[in-house]
């Protein structure tokens, strides 16, 4: 959003008279002084009022009287003047909708403004309206600052010769500080030059980490373990990689949304998304659903949005939600009001619509709790599955573990019949653990191949032929299964001598 665009659109509002403009800004000082330009240049009455300092007219000293918010809103009247557009600013006005009277005095207000021109804006960083305003107020975003604007704001910091750093770096500072208010900003390139004497990304991202911590919404995790790190995938791994570098490249109608992963537990799926940030220099966001619900009423919901909010304001980011059948499984609607279900449609919705640069890693294991709307077209840029590993791949993963917990390549190792890569992993690390090689330790590890051996079938069953493989590439197929040819072939219609068609 280019600058100045919250004043040239509360300009339009002021001019169509809509008399009750909400605000939601989490800079309010630079929300105001943009108001404050504006009304300078249109030769506008202006005024603005909050709890500590009362009501402070421009051309009037000392403030004028206004000690409570009725006092405020019924302030209007004395600033206002005949044929002049009159707006008053109440800062951090949300507080004080819970009172019957002040809920009233701002109706009034609002509803007498058409015919003496005077205009109430809240400034709040949440929109709270009660349902007696609800229909009086057009709730206006005013946005972070932009990429450009964040240059300019680094640049007027960052002064001295070698504060700033080189090209590839500055790309990655940038954009880093996407989602930051300008007040934030300051401090991380303050911070990064008293600690480093450059602006550096990585100290700017351990203050997004606060802030994400703060929110209780959403936890940021920066792996170091790249593509190297994991066995297998090759179809996947080449699929995302590819997709991220270019999506710089590409218009906003083709940036790339994100895959759904289907898998037994322990293929590798969690470990894919963090290695996938490292890879293509990405932050990783993980999304907890159990995290975003409430006590209250529309609370969940409402936490949800901003959740999602975050994720736009954040972007280019990667977002996982591990194992999403079980967080939306009250999506049906039954014993939770309904309160999964609407957190489920504001998903889908985001999944569809958005246009910020955030690719999302959704996780399963039982596909048969996911609704079918849920992995359509356009959603994801495909649906994988993550088979039980080949003996290629499991040769791979026994090396990295094998290097990770310091077993000897000589070592034997112990039959892995259909296991996946977290029990070689388990194996590896109670071998190190306890002292014992692979073949002792192999026996307290209990392939879920065999624990879950029903439902591992039932979903390799249905990903033939629905899924992309992740491994191998193309449509998956379990081997288990009849040929794609012959499970697709449709039925051969038999036509008797009569001359009529029977299946």
């Amino acid at each position: 959003m280019q600058s100045h665009s919250l004043s040239l659109h509360v300009n339009d509002l002021i001019r169509a008279c809509f008399t009750g403009i909400w605000i939601k800004s989490f800079e309010p000082d630079e929300a105001i002084s943009e108001l404050a330009t504006m009304c300078r240049s249109e030769n506008w009455r202006f005024a603005t009022w909050d709890i500590e300092q009362g009501l402070a007219a421009a051309g009037t000293n000392p403030a004028i009287e206004a000690p409570d918010p009725i006092a405020a809103v019924r302030s209007i009247g004395s600033i206002a003047e005949p044929d002049q557009t009159n707006i008053l600013v109440l800062k951090n006005f949300h507080r004080f909708l819970g009172s019957p009277e002040v809920i009233q005095a701002t109706n009034r207000v609002i509803q007498e403004g058409k015919s003496s021109r005077t205009f109430l804006i809240v400034l709040a960083p949440s929109v709270q309206l009660p349902p007696e305003l609800e229909r009086l107020f057009v709730v206006v975003d005013h946005e972070l600052p932009t990429r450009n604007e964040l240059d300019s704001l680094l640049r007027s910091i960052a002064t001295e010769v070698g504060d700033l750093p080189g090209d590839s770096e500055l790309e990655l500072v940038l954009d880093a500080s996407v989602g930051l208010t300008r007040y934030e900003a300051e401090n991380a390139y303050s911070l990064s030059l008293v600690k480093h004497r450059q602006v550096r990304s990585e100290t700017i991202w351990e203050l997004k980490t606060q802030a994400l911590k703060k929110s209780g919404l959403l936890s940021l995790c920066r792996s170091k373990a790249d593509f190297s790190s994991l066995g297998g995938l090759a179809a996947i791994k080449a699929f995302t990689k590819r997709a991220l570098l270019r999506s710089g490249r590409t218009t906003v109608h083709a940036r790339p949304r994100g895959v759904l992963l289907l898998s037994p537990p322990g293929c590798g799926k969690s470990e894919f998304c963090k290695a996938l940030g490292s890879e293509v220099g990405r932050p990783v966001l993980m999304l907890d659903v159990g995290a975003l619900m409430g006590s209250l009423v529309g609370q969940s919901e409402e936490r949800t949005r901003e959740a999602l909010r975050i994720i736009d304001a954040m972007a280019p980011c990667i977002v996982m939600i591990d194992e999403i059948e079980k967080a939306f499984s009250g999506a049906n609607g039954s014993g939770d009001g309904g309160v999964s279900s609407r957190m489920f449609g504001t998903l889908l919705t985001w999944l569809n619509d958005h246009t910020s640069d955030a690719f999302v890693v959704c996780t399963a294991n039982d596909v048969a709790r996911l609704p079918p709307e849920f992995s359509r077209a356009e959603r994801f840029d495909g649906v994988f599955f993550v088979d039980l590993p080949s003996r290629e791949q499991k040769d791979a993963i026994w090396q990295i573990y094998r290097d990770m917990f310091n077993i000897a390549t000589e070592e034997p190792r112990p039959s892995d019949e259909q296991w996946t890569g977290a029990e070689i992993k388990s194996c590896c690390r109670l071998a190190a653990l306890l002292d014992v090689p692979l073949s002792q330790a192999s026996q307290n590890v209990v392939p879920v191949a065999f624990t879950s051996a029903e439902s591992v079938q039932r979903l390799k069953q249905w990903a033939s032929g629905r899924c992309l493989d992740a491994g191998a590439g193309g449509i998956y197929v379990d081997p288990s299964l009849p040929s794609a040819h012959t499970k697709s072939s449709p039925p051969r219609r038999r036509v008797s001598r009569g001359g009529s068609a029977n299946n």
